[in-house]
């Protein structure tokens, strides 16, 4: 029976599964050929491979109407038959929205090469023209090409980019935005990436970016929301003033910029705080403000060996997704016991709570290579997964991960508190109350006076990349996060870190057939 996760989503914050190419492609392929044999499918997908798609609300074992796909990941020739990526494509509009990550990350990287700082060089052009035409295909909203200022201290990004500081990250979003501003056809609503590294690049940024979103000045061009990236994504400070800003720049109206979304957002207390944040701008200034977040740890968890099997949520504590080692073992090929009974029986987790996805699902579904068996390439591995065995997991993690949000969010309105949303060291200040004696005022300087009187609640509220304290107003979070450079000053808190590039390594060998 298919659960629906779109029905419970109430009003709450709204999170996105950052769907990964590996998972998609054995959605897509299935429709066109026998990518999974069917003697390979659990006996539990009744509607084979497409039991695993949550965007499909008639054949998914569950459904949810909302994700995230990234632009860097994808095959941007629209006119190039894409079976893979037919889990995107050629979905159900009415019953899904997808946003669309514009691949901003991989010019930061350096992986999408050219003078960004040029607009005539023909690297930048040629992907800003597919991006912008893939987005327009196949998005409901998109995120314009920036440039992330933290390219400017990536050797790589440096050097593939051309770009070595704050004011050529600039400069470069420039560009982007002015290509997308005049060459978008209005299939696809564009959302304006905030970045800066420090609250002053953050407010710059925002100063020279926020035209693109004024209909005074495009009033039918205008970027039709916000996507909080940088030290903007991540520091509940600088996140409100911005909102300040915003209300009163006339630039958070209801019908033209409704969308805020967060990068890279995976903590259950995030979850619940942009929650409290979406409810007060709803009462008191737009009630179509809609709040997004997105994280890929369902399928980089996956790509790590990981499973979750619970999540934690105890009043006044850190709330968190509880994730565990999953079983890996030849001698399960040819048991026969559901896969929650053989893992709990077993000794192999102590708690495992159940997926549509895992209810009826054999251990010998995930376990599937016996002592001896050789792989698609001719090799005995040490591992009894193959390659489906993981996409089996990921759609399992997806779920967990999107029940866990709204669980934490039924939970928090029932009464429980996580330790960071409540300030109880003098006076017993919630983090809720804090945000709707913000909005409630049509006052701009009352409004920014509030914010200053709780910095130092704030301060105690650890940032979606963990940084915490003093650190946080000028916290280099996105750079840090993404590359090895090492800080012993730097307050962290205690998330799981997830190895971005063994889900990477999966997707290439899935890509050249050698995946086990």
């Amino acid at each position: 029976m298919n659960r629906d996760l779109t029905a419970t989503q109430n009003d709450y914050a709204v999170f996105l599964p950052a769907l990964s190419g590996f998972f998609a492609t054995y959605v897509g392929k299935q429709r066109f050929d026998e990518y999974v044999e069917k003697s390979r499918i659990p006996s539990n997908f009744t509607n084979g491979v497409e039991s695993l798609n949550y965007l499909n609300p008639k054949q998914g074992l569950f459904n949810y109407h909302f994700t995230l796909y990234s632009a860097g990941h994808a095959e941007l020739d629209t006119n190039k038959h894409s079976p893979k990526e037919d889990m995107v494509r050629n979905r159900d509009r009415k019953n899904s929205w997808i946003l669309g990550d514009s691949g901003g990350f991989q010019i930061g990287k350096g992986v999408w090469e050219g003078n960004w700082k040029d607009p005539n060089c023909p690297k930048a052009q040629k992907k800003r023209e597919q991006v912008l035409t893939w987005m327009d295909a196949y998005m409901d909203y998109g995120m314009i090409l920036d440039i992330p200022a933290w390219v400017a201290r990536s050797p790589a990004g440096q050097k593939a980019t051309g770009i070595t500081t704050y004011a050529e990250a600039v400069e470069g979003t420039y560009i982007n935005n002015d290509w997308f501003i005049k060459k978008r056809n209005g299939n696809c609503k564009f959302l304006n990436v905030l970045q800066g590294e420090t609250h002053a690049d953050a407010e710059d940024w925002y100063q020279r970016m926020k035209k693109y979103s004024d209909p005074k000045q495009y009033p039918n061009e205008h970027f039709n929301g916000w996507s909080m990236g940088g030290q903007n994504m991540c520091d509940v400070h600088l996140v409100l003033k911005r909102l300040v800003s915003l209300r009163y720049d006339g630039l958070l109206e209801k019908g033209v910029q409704d969308i805020m979304h967060f990068l890279g957002t995976s903590k259950l207390e995030w979850a619940v705080l942009l929650t409290d944040i979406q409810r007060a701008i709803r009462k008191h200034h737009n009630e179509n403000y809609t709040i997004t977040f997105d994280c890929a740890s369902p399928f980089l968890a996956t790509a790590n060996g990981q499973l979750y099997i619970q999540n934690e949520t105890a009043d006044r504590t850190k709330w968190t997704y509880r994730m565990v080692p999953s079983v890996d073992d030849k001698k399960y090929a040819s048991d026969n016991r559901l896969f929650k009974d053989a893992v709990i029986s077993d000794g192999i987790f102590k708690n495992f709570e159940d997926s549509p996805i895992t209810s009826e699902l054999k251990v010998s579904d995930v376990c599937t290579y016996a002592p001896g068996d050789l792989n698609k390439i001719g090799k005995e591995g040490k591992t009894s997964w193959d390659s489906f065995s993981y996409a089996i997991q990921m759609g399992h993690n997806v779920w967990s991960h999107i029940n866990a949000v709204q669980e934490a969010n039924r939970q928090y309105d029932a009464g429980t508190i996580p330790k960071m949303l409540v300030q109880e060291q003098f006076d017993r200040v919630f983090f809720r109350d804090v945000v709707e004696e913000i909005f409630a005022t049509d006052d701009k300087e009352k409004a920014l006076k509030l914010i200053e009187e709780h910095s130092r609640f704030y301060m105690a509220i650890p940032g979606t990349r963990g940084n915490v304290g003093k650190k946080t107003l000028n916290a280099d979070t996105q750079f840090y996060a993404m590359f090895d450079v090492g800080d012993d000053n730097k307050e962290q808190d205690d998330e799981p870190v997830l190895d971005e590039t063994k889900l990477e390594d999966l997707e290439n060998e899935q890509l050249h057939g050698e995946t086990q």
